[in-house]
């Protein structure tokens, strides 16, 4: 036994929490005050554990997977939640039954929520799952960022109880700590990146003077909704079929998101306007002092002025001048957000599979056989 396997023993031995395991929508609606004061105690810092960023996830892209939530109480009070789903899926030819977070490609990071208790939460967690394992060949929990103890804890109590385990290394987000002034951090980029921004802000102001458009409240949102989705629908992604309208589900997800965070006060829609006009858009979310981007768009009829870069430019000057602390990119580490950033946060998968003949095989496939196989091709 690891000794943090051993510690999470010990202290639940300590202390009596108990875990409920739930899979009806109703139930999983009601929820949402404890789920987003256990948000908020946790100290998460950011939007993606939030009940509305799942319920609107739900909505849009349950069919087929049914819920399965655990919820740790300490008494009456909520301590910690680990926002599940079942479903069916084809892994390496097999028909597999996964226990999962709640994601898809359209969720930047996502893990568990532990607002107290954490060593005796994640062992209640640990008991409700495996309790229930034969219910499911493998619990894949996705998107976590690597320094999130949900990863620690359920790798050392899944090798407690001899359950095969992996990692899995995922995306790595670019992201910007916002430290100093404006002026110091715009000085310190290359040269040719300033004179490159230089250049285009030169090339825009042909067509009239650029502004950065920020939408917070409600209202305006709801307003500008449609302008923002045609904007992000420009050009590539709505040729390559990967624009938020080129899919019902993905529009209405976006589309509600926008509705239900922008009631709660942390969704933010930013245009760049030149002469009045809208030529680029991202939505984003300001949330505990931190500035999030997480789908974008602009218009290709304004490309040689790279409007995306210059509304970057320009989220990035309001950043420093509002004092947050620091801007997410999301995502993976695409060139043009390096342009502005070194650093990036790394997300894992772990892998945990229980203790049959389909999870054993299915283990050897995906950490042995198949990673041999491409080192072979390779």
């Amino acid at each position: 036994m690891t000794g943090l396997a051993a510690d999470l023993d010990a202290r639940a031995d300590r202390r009596q929490v108990t875990a409920e395991i739930v899979t009806d929508y109703e139930t999983f609606v009601r929820l949402e005050p404890e789920w987003n004061d256990a948000v908020s105690r946790a100290h998460v810092p950011h939007p993606f554990l939030l009940h509305e960023w799942f319920r609107t996830w739900w909505d849009c892209f349950g069919a087929g997977r049914r819920l399965h939530v655990v919820v740790v109480r300490d008494g009456a009070d909520v301590v910690a939640i680990a926002p599940l789903m079942t479903e069916q899926v084809h892994m390496y030819g097999l028909t597999v039954r996964k226990l999962d977070l709640l994601h898809n490609d359209h969720t930047p990071r996502v893990d568990c929520i532990a607002a107290g208790s954490p060593l005796e939460s994640y062992g209640a967690i640990w008991d409700a799952l495996r309790d229930a394992n034969d219910q499911w060949d493998v619990l894949q929990l996705s998107r976590l960022p690597d320094d999130s103890p949900t990863r620690i804890a359920f790798a050392a109590l899944a090798d407690r109880d001899g359950y095969g385990t992996g990692i899995w290394r995922g995306d790595s987000s670019p992201y910007l700590t916002l430290s100093g002034t404006w002026d110091a951090y715009h000085a310190s980029l290359s040269a040719k990146f300033r004179s490159n921004l230089r250049n285009r802000l030169s090339r825009l102001r042909t067509f009239g003077e650029p502004r950065l458009e920020v939408l917070d409240a409600a209202e305006q949102i709801a307003g500008a909704s449609e302008e923002a989705l045609r904007l992000e629908a420009s050009g590539w992604k709505d040729k390559a079929g990967t624009s938020i309208t080129s899919d019902a589900a993905v529009h209405r997800f976006y589309s509600l998101l926008a509705q239900r965070a922008a009631e709660r006060g942390w969704l933010r829609l930013m245009f760049l306007t030149v002469g009045g006009r809208r030529i680029a858009t991202s939505y984003g979310s300001c949330f505990d002092g931190r500035l999030f981007l997480f789908k974008t768009g602009y218009d290709p009829d304004y490309a040689a002025c790279a409007p995306f870069k210059l509304l970057t430019y320009f989220a990035v000057e309001r950043a420093f001048a509002e004092g947050l602390r620091e801007i997410d990119f999301l995502g993976d580490r695409e060139p043009w957000k390096l342009e502005w950033t070194s650093t990036s946060r790394v997300h894992e998968w772990l892998y945990v599979f229980p203790h049959t003949i389909r999870a054993r095989l299915l283990h050897s496939l995906k950490f042995q056989v198949v990673p041999e196989l491409k080192r072979w091709r390779a």
